[in-house]
């Protein structure tokens, strides 16, 4: 457990409850998909959600006073880590709470003994691209079109780093 008065966000607001990681289940699946289609106008879908549960991919949430407030879902295989979906919900985001699970994931990571972590970004996510490079990842790649749009596609960023 964590408290996150340790967190201050980017306008001098201090949270004061604490949270913890866990393991994801199905019963978070409601509160999950809630923060997934306030977040991202092509969400995943709850099926989605459900086979990364059930082909046992590293699924874990951010709770705090017994409500989930953010995710992410990595795999691990062949000293590979892959980040798959990270996600703060919005009343989190900008007190630090997105480093602090990348940096859970990463410690997840190298506990399995992944020597490289993996992801995708879109190219017009700065806050997360600055994330990803402020915690040691660097471009490697572009996927052209990856993502979609309301009116065509957009490039993913292909981001790595060394465990």
């Amino acid at each position: 457990m964590r408290n996150m008065d340790d967190f201050s966000g980017s306008d001098g607001r201090a949270l004061s409850v604490d949270y913890h990681f866990r393991k994801m289940s199905e019963q978070d699946l409601a509160d999950v998909l809630a923060i997934e289609r306030k977040s991202y106008e092509f969400p995943w879908s709850e099926k989605i959600f459900q086979d990364c549960l059930r082909v046992n991919y590293h699924c874990y949430v951010i709770e705090s006073v017994q409500q989930v407030k953010g995710y992410a879902v990595m795999t691990v295989a062949a000293g590979e880590s892959h980040i798959l979906n990270i996600c703060v919900d919005e009343s989190l985001r900008g007190f630090g709470i997105g480093r602090s699970m990348l940096a859970h994931l990463v410690d997840h990571a190298r506990n399995h003994r992944a020597e490289m972590m993996l992801l995708e970004v879109r190219a017009s996510n700065k806050v997360a691209i600055d994330l990803y490079f402020s915690s040691d990842f660097n471009e490697i790649g572009r996927r052209n079109g990856y993502y979609p749009l309301k009116n065509g596609r957009e490039d993913a960023l292909i981001l790595g780093r060394i465990l």
